[in-house]
């Protein structure tokens, strides 16, 4: 019963999270979005490291740690995320709550398992204004933008031997960004308005190869390689010139022209998702710590939307570097709840592989969780604090607080029942 409440309840999260843009950053207006998929919440709360494979979590961004998982994973999650926005002149705050994922897990032999769900690959939520009072009379361009791209994937992960894993995940990528441009002039009733509508849709995979195997009587050594080869998105694409009324504080539509795109030869355009290599090590006792290191390497630099031209802004290879782990003081303690409690702790820092104005925008962000246990099943919270960006060079520095949260279901949910 407790379940089907949970489902319910799940289903009108998503309902409610995929009519939310999921970002208010500026720099959600580039590439594909701003990037959200980091892991599950106990991956994000140790600096989005996914090395570790544990045999009754989920882990998203590692297929081959599915070939460990011994139990029924139900898991759900949402957040919500303070930023602070602050250039030369001026600061602003906003919040926005969105959803994470939703994804199933099970065993299909002691060897091999399987997870399916769907998550938030990035989001589009922008709002942005600019005032030429060097002309007369004054000019004001105001861009907006909303959407995202989603996933819906399929995991496999098999266990080759008793120290070695492998495992693939097959990604189908659908979604809509939607960017809004306007001029106003002062004195001038009607605005001008440019709006470009993109519909999304692809195929990309990844591949994951794990290690895990005893250093000595207490410790095990962890670690994996994960590749994401480059994959191609399909961006069917229509562009309307419009001239507005905003006199009463609602659009009202003059004029629209639709632009002829075949013309232009953007009707369809291409977008690249870029190759990415991660590389993970990390050292832990059964039951009691783990801590361990992860670097990716992100070849962003191929990235090209012909649709949206850019000026001042360039793409190039990004990397991160993440650093965390957990501390459980007594699994099976009787005595003390906190000590069955799971404290987690990370750091990240990223290059993103933008570049604007010359000047390449950087993220650094610091996290620690709490993996609670609720009868057999976890309650997991996290926090990220973070900052990405300058103020240099007339951009934005943003300054970040997310709080995520995550129920996962454990069980044996499709275990046959036998009686004697």
């Amino acid at each position: 019963m407790i379940r089907k409440i949970i489902v319910g309840i799940t289903l009108l999260l998503i309902s409610n999270s995929y009519a939310q843009n999921g970002s208010n950053s500026p720099y959600s207006f580039f590439g594909l979005g701003e990037l959200r998929f980091r892991g599950t919440v106990e991956n994000q709360s140790m600096g989005g490291i996914s090395v570790f494979a544990d045999s009754i979590a989920f882990n998203f961004r590692n297929p081959a740690a599915f070939g460990n998982l011994r139990l029924t994973t139900y898991t759900v999650a949402a957040s919500y995320t303070n930023l602070s926005l602050k250039n030369e002149t001026t600061t602003e705050s906003t919040g926005n709550g969105a959803f994470e994922y939703l994804a199933l897990a099970f065993p299909l032999s002691p060897k091999l398992g399987i997870g399916f769900g769907v998550i938030p690959y990035s989001s589009v939520g922008y709002q942005l204004e600019s005032l030429d009072e060097t002309q007369d009379p004054n000019v004001l361009d105001r861009f907006s933008g909303d959407g995202g791209l989603n996933r819906a994937f399929l995991s496999v992960g098999y266990a080759i031997t008793k120290n070695f894993s492998i495992g693939a995940t097959a990604n189908y990528d659908f979604g809509r960004i939607d960017n809004d441009t306007r001029r106003i002039i002062e004195g001038v009733q009607l605005a001008t308005r440019e709006v470009n509508e993109s519909s999304l849709s692809g195929i990309d995979v990844n591949l994951a190869l794990n290690y895990k195997g005893r250093l000595t009587k207490d410790l095990m050594l962890h670690s994996s390689v994960i590749y994401a080869p480059e994959a191609t998105i399909t961006s069917e694409n229509e562009r309307r010139l419009e001239t507005i009324s905003t006199i009463t504080g609602v659009d009202v539509v003059a004029q629209s022209i639709n632009v002829d795109l075949d013309a232009l030869n953007l009707r369809e355009t291409d977008l690249i998702i870029p190759s990415t290599t991660t590389f993970g090590l990390g050292v832990g006792k059964l039951n009691k710590w783990f801590v361990g290191g992860e670097y990716e390497i992100k070849k962003i630099g191929n990235f090209e939307n012909s649709f949206l031209s850019i000026s001042n802004l360039a793409y190039e290879d990004g990397s991160r570097f993440s650093l965390g782990g957990f501390y459980v003081p007594r699994y099976n303690s009787f005595s003390s709840y906190w000590s069955r409690v799971t404290y987690r702790l990370g750091l990240r820092y990223e290059e993103t592989g933008i570049r604007l104005n010359n000047t390449p925008v950087n993220d650094f962000g610091i996290s620690f969780g709490l993996g609670l246990p609720v009868g057999g099943s976890k309650l997991n919270i996290g926090f990220e604090g973070g900052r990405r960006g300058t103020t240099t060079a007339g951009r934005v520095e943003e300054t970040y607080f997310s709080v995520k949260v995550s129920l996962s279901l454990l069980g044996k949910w499709f275990r046959k029942v036998q009686y004697n």
